[in-house]
């Protein structure tokens, strides 16, 4: 049987960049054998060592996962479409328990002319009307980050007119921001998020109220920052504050309009263990640390999060409205490079350990520690080397080998002089290429992945090699101004 079987982004690298690949199979287990016979790197992504599917990759036949079919033993038949969706950090429309107390108090908000003015277009839609409008007014949704996802989130519920509107971040603007975050302009670089996120949508609408909260959010705090707001929205960008934020929304009731985004590709559900499935039952486990590249890493398209973004605000006014068909059990999955948009079903869990049948998380738990987050290791002071003792030392004409981990499009971007280009997962199959005399220096952008490869290097049994403290990020701001930053 010729099955379709459709990687995601964060996949394709291991893959010679293949979206979609023909195969042979009679079941999904025959399928993925041959993708992975293929192209082995995938192995260790998809499969543990005795064989068994990782617990953060779903895959689906059509629209069905098969984990509530017959696992890997499914059967394919011809044309049938096999997705592999793996972790990147419809429902009733009628209100459910936790949703209740926004009806309770529209019933006391009143709209004044000017608000009426300006809500005009949303009270002329049946689907809204005066009774829509108040329960809007009346509403409080708590937005997790002020960032990519954040940003067109905060602008449309503010001008749609939710009464209050709680924003959770403890960054500053960056140039690099700039690109997909829209909330901010130029002349707000250097500047609290917080602060310039507040003055723009107030100037946007000022009839709503913002409440910010200029801290990371933690297992301490989480539980007494939701309690307050009727809908939580999950604009994060890592995944110990996804499932904090999930365990946080199940324990009080709430639902979880969840987005999540990488380089073109996005998702969106909304999470609601009164009513569905939560976080936890489409991603038991996050993925190790370091699987799945960050956007700093992987970059992202400057209007994928206004995309992704906009349909969590328009799942937010649903839920709130207690109208239409809101993503409680279906997963959204956007490819905006070829602009396709598929749901896929995300059924409930029994066994969930904290919305199942006999549920053991009943509280607050270490996320970092579950996601297996631990502080980078300090390198040995003798295994690392400054932006200026480099410098120094290649300009006495000392023979320094100069390896660059990062990836083809970033050497693009900018790159030292003289170096050598091999990126971080080719490293394992290019170790011949390595001298064996010269001293090596291993950069990246800021030397995170750079240690990475140290650490590798030195258990490989090289022992003249350093890394570039800082990255070539550190060059151009100590060495070098005219080096591109990014």
């Amino acid at each position: 049987m010729s099955v379709t079987i459709s990687l995601p982004t964060a996949l394709r690298r291991y893959a010679a960049e293949s979206d979609t690949l023909q195969v042979e199979g009679r079941t999904v287990r025959e399928a993925l054998a041959q993708l992975v016979e293929r192209y082995p790197d995938l192995q260790h992504h998809l499969f543990t060592e005795d064989g068994r599917l990782r617990h953060f990759v779903n895959v689906y036949v059509n629209d069905e996962d098969v984990r509530y079919l017959q696992e890997l033993e499914t059967p394919v038949k011809e044309g049938d479409e096999i997705t592999i969706v793996p972790s990147v950090a419809g429902g009733s429309a009628s209100d459910g328990e936790g949703l209740a107390a926004i009806a309770e108090r529209a019933e006391r908000v009143r709209l004044s002319p000017e608000e009426i003015l300006r809500y005009s277009r949303h009270l002329i839609m049946p689907e809204v009307t005066m009774e829509g409008q108040r329960r809007l007014k009346a509403a409080r949704v708590l937005i997790i980050g002020a960032g990519g996802l954040g940003s067109p989130l905060a602008l449309y519920l503010a001008a749609a007119g939710v009464g209050r509107i709680g924003i959770v971040d403890f960054d500053v603007v960056d140039f690099t921001n700039l690109q997909r975050q829209v909330l901010y302009t130029t002349h707000d670089v250097g500047q609290p998020k917080l602060q310039k996120a507040r003055e723009r949508l107030q100037a946007i609408n000022p009839h709503i109220e913002i409440e910010t909260y200029e801290t990371r959010l933690t297992s301490a705090n989480a539980l007494e920052i939701l309690r307050d707001y009727d809908v939580v929205v999950d604009g994060t960008d890592n995944f110990p504050t996804r499932y904090l934020v999930n365990d946080a929304c199940v324990l009080l009731g709430k639902p979880n309009v969840y987005g999540s985004i990488f380089r073109f590709e996005g998702q969106a559900s909304v999470f609601y263990a009164r009513q569905g499935p939560c976080y936890r039952c489409l991603y038991p486990e996050p993925p190790p640390p370091g699987l799945v590249p960050s956007c700093a890493e992987g970059g992202v398209l400057g209007v994928l999060p206004g995309i992704i973004g906009a349909i969590q605000a328009n799942e937010t006014i649903k839920l709130i409205l207690g109208q239409g068909e809101p993503l409680i059990g279906r997963l959204l999955l956007l490819d905006a490079w070829r602009m396709q948009i598929r749901t896929v079903k995300v059924r409930k869990d029994p066994q969930c350990p904290i919305c199942g049948e006999r549920p053991t998380i009943r509280e607050l738990i270490d996320y970092e520690e579950f996601c297996g987050v631990a502080p980078e290791p300090v390198l040995a002071e003798e295994l690392e080397i400054t932006p200026r003792e480099l410098k120094a030392r290649l300009d006495r004409g000392e023979p320094v080998f100069l390896l660059d981990v990062r990836e083809p499009h970033e050497w693009q971007i900018a790159h030292l002089p003289g170096a050598t280009l091999i990126p971080m997962n080719r490293i394992p199959a290019r170790l011949h290429e390595l001298p064996t005399t010269d001293e090596i220096v291993v950069y990246c952008k800021t030397g995170g992945r750079s240690a990475q490869v140290l650490r590798f290097l030195y258990n490989a049994g090289f022992r003249r090699i350093k890394n570039l403290k800082g990255g070539i990020d550190r060059w151009a701001v100590e060495v070098d101004p005219s080096v591109p930053r990014y």
